[in-house]
C-alpha cells in the first residue's frame, strides 16, 4: 500500500550488478535434471545486441499445466522457496505462467532500479482480482490498494497527510506506545505470577503469536479509530477473535484464488469463493461498526469537531473532509485488514532472530536502555536514538519478507539482463530470494541489525522493499514501523529472549510469509 520519505537510494548507473554465480547455477541444473532447453540454457549475453523477450529463460510455457503442477505438488505454500530455487536454475531473471497469470521475476538490484525508474506517474501493480471482484459484487468503493491512475493518485496524496508525513506520525507515536507499554505490562504481570523462577527473574516459554496478534489489532484500532478496544485483557473479545480468524482465512484464501476466474467460481457457488466473500463481508462489518462510532465520536465533540485533539486516523479524514464517507470506510478498512497479521507476523520473526542471536539481542538492547533513559518518556527521541532497533526491523524483513514479491508493470520497454521487456509486462521483484542472495548480503545467513548503518548500507540501493518502494509503496509504512519498534523496545526493555533450539525455521506462505508452527520463546523479566 505505500509518500513523503523515499527509502531506497538510487543505483547511480556506473555500478555494475553483482556477478550471478555461474557454478552455483550450474550445480543446480545439474541436481534438478533436465528441463526443456529454453528452461536450461545459461544466461549469455550477445555482443551484437539485446535479446528478445521469448529467450528469457520460463519454467514452462503453458499456464494452465503449471497451474495443475503447483497445486499437486503444493507448491503454493512454498512459493518463496520455488522462486530461490528457481533462480538458482536459470539465473537472475525467469518468465512464469501460471494459470491466467504471467510475469517476469528478477532478483538483483541494478534489474529492481530500472523496474522502478520506468514506473511512471502512476505505478500499477497486479491487481488481487478476488478482492475487486468482492467490492464489485457487494456495491463497496475501492480504497488506494484496488485503484490504479489518476483516481488512485488523488486519493492517495489525501491519505499521505494522514498516515506517511512527519507530522502525521507525531500525532499518531504516542498512541502506539501507549499500546506497546500496555501490552509489555500485562505479558510481563503474567510472567510474574505464572511463570518460574526467583523474584525479579521470573520466566516463562510461551508461543507469544496469540498476544502479538491481539497486540497488533489494538494498536491498528487506536491509531485508525481513536479508541482502545481491551485485547489485553484476561478474556478478550469474542468480536476481536472473529476478526483475527476473518483475516486469517480471507488471506489463506486469496492466494489460489488468484489464478481463478473468480466471476466463475461466483457463478458456480464454489466453497472457496463463498469463504473468501464471507471472511471480506465480516472484515467490512467490524470496521462498518467502529467507523459508525467514530462519526458519532466527532458530532458530540464540541461544535462538531475534535478541538486539536487526535481522534484517529479516520477521525483526521472526517474533519478534513475531503474524502467522501465511502471512500473513508474503503481506506480505513484496507488498511485494518492489511495491519494485523503484516506486523504480528514480523514480531514473531524478530523476537525469534533476538532470541537464538543473544549477542545481537545484548547490543540492541544496551542501544535501547541508553536511548530511553536520555529520552525522558519521548517515544519519538527514544526510537531516534536507537537506530538498531530500526536495523532489527530491516534485517528481519529482510529474511522474512511479509509479501514476496513486489510487482510492476514498467510504463516504457526496458532491458533487463540484456533482454527486451516491452511496456506493460507484469514484473516481479522477488524479495525472498534477493534477502538471501549471497550476490546482494555478505554472509546473508546472518541476522546483523547493523549491516543497515549508513556505512554498511553504502553498497547500493534496491536492497530493502518489504514495504515497496515509492509513491505506491505501502501507504501503512510508518504505522507499521514504529510500532513494530516500540514493541520491541519495550519487550527488551522488560524481558531477555531465549530459544531452547536455534534451528531455522521452517516458513509457509499464504500471501503473507509465516513460520510452519510459531516459535516458543522464553521470556525472563528484569529490573527496569
Amino acid at each position: 500500500v505505500s509518500v513523503s520519505v523515499s527509502v531506497c537510494v538510487m543505483l547511480s548507473s556506473g555500478v555494475r550488478p553483482p556477478v550471478f554465480s555461474t557454478a552455483v547455477r550450474s550445480l543446480c541444473v545439474g541436481a534438478c535434471g533436465r528441463e526443456d532447453a529454453a528452461m536450461e540454457r545459461p544466461l549469455q549475453r550477445r555482443t551484437g545486441g539485446v535479446r528478445d523477450f521469448q529467450e528469457i529463460p520460463h519454467t514452462g510455457s503453458n499456464g494452465w499445466i503449471n497451474l495443475l503442477r503447483f497445486w499437486k505438488d503444493g507448491r503454493f505454500s512454498l512459493l518463496h522457496k520455488h522462486m530461490e530455487s528457481t533462480f538458482r536454475r536459470l539465473g537472475p531473471i525467469y518468465r512464469e505462467y501460471l494459470g491466467s497469470q504471467s510475469s517476469v521475476n528478477i532478483m538483483l538490484p541494478m534489474d529492481i532500479g530500472e523496474v522502478f525508474r520506468s514506473e511512471g506517474l502512476h505505478p500499477r501493480r497486479m491487481t488481487l482480482q478476488p478482492w475487486a471482484t468482492h467490492r464489485e459484487t457487494r456495491r463497496h468503493s475501492k480504497g488506494i490498494f484496488l485503484k490504479n491512475g489518476t483516481e488512485w493518485r488523488a486519493d492517495r496524496l489525501l491519505l499521505n497527510r494522514e498516515v506517511m508525513v512527519t507530522s502525521a506520525v507525531r500525532r499518531f507515536l504516542p498512541l502506539l506506545d501507549d499500546v506497546a507499554q500496555d501490552f509489555c505490562r500485562s505479558l510481563r504481570h503474567r510472567v510474574e505470577t505464572e511463570g518460574v523462577g526467583e523474584t525479579g527473574q521470573r520466566s516463562m516459554t510461551l508461543d507469544p503469536s496469540p498476544d502479538l496478534f491481539r497486540f497488533a489489532l489494538e494498536a491498528s484500532c487506536h491509531v485508525l479509530y481513536g479508541e482502545r478496544i481491551g485485547l489485553f485483557s484476561s478474556s478478550p473479545s469474542e468480536e476481536a477473535e472473529r476478526f483475527i480468524w476473518a483475516i486469517e482465512r480471507m488471506l489463506a484464501t486469496t492466494l489460489p484464488l488468484l489464478y481463478l476466474p473468480p466471476r466463475l467460481l461466483l457463478a458456480l457457488r464454489a466453497p472457496l469463493w463463498t469463504q473468501h466473500a464471507t471472511a471480506w463481508d465480516h472484515i467490512f462489518s467490524h470496521a462498518e461498526a467502529r467507523i459508525q462510532r467514530g462519526y458519532q465520536r466527532l458530532q458530540t465533540a464540541v461544535g462538531g469537531a475534535s478541538d486539536g485533539r487526535f481522534l484517529g486516523v479516520l477521525g483526521q479524514l472526517m474533519e478534513a473532509g475531503r474524502l467522501s464517507s465511502e471512500l473513508i470506510k474503503a481506506n480505513i478498512t484496507e488498511l485494518m485488514a492489511g495491519g494485523v497479521d503484516t506486523t504480528a507476523v514480523p514480531l514473531q520473526f524478530a523476537l525469534f532472530e533476538m532470541a537464538r542471536n543473544p549477542g545481537v539481542q545484548e547490543r540492541v538492547r544496551a542501544q535501547v536502555l541508553s536511548s530511553w533513559q536520555q529520552a525522558s518518556g519521548s517515544p519519538q527521541k527514544a526510537l531516534q536514538g536507537a537506530p538498531l532497533l530500526k536495523g532489527t526491523i530491516k534485517e528481519t524483513l529482510r529474511l522474512y519478507p511479509v509479501g514476496i514479491t513486489v510487482q510492476r508493470y514498467p510504463v516504457r520497454d526496458i532491458v533487463l539482463q540484456n533482454y527486451h521487456v516491452p511496456a506493460g509486462t507484469l514484473v516481479q521483484v522477488c524479495l525472498y530470494p534477493l534477502g538471501r542472495s549471497p550476490e546482494v548480503f555478505e554472509r546473508p545467513e546472518r541476522f546483523e541489525p547493523s549491516r543497515w548503518s549508513l556505512d554498511a548500507a553504502s553498497g547500493g540501493g534496491f536492497r530493502s522493499l518489504a514495504f515497496g518502494f515509492g509513491s505506491r509503496q505501502c501507504v501503512g509504512r510508518r504505522i507499521a514501523e514504529n510500532e513494530m519498534q516500540l514493541l520491541l523496545m519495550h519487550i527488551l526493555r522488560n524481558f531477555k529472549l531465549t530459544v531452547s533450539s536455534t534451528e531455522e525455521l521452517n516458513t509457509k506462505y499464504t500471501l503473507i510469509l509465516q513460520p510452519e508452527s510459531p516459535p516458543r520463546i522464553t521470556f525472563t523479566t528484569r529490573s527496569l
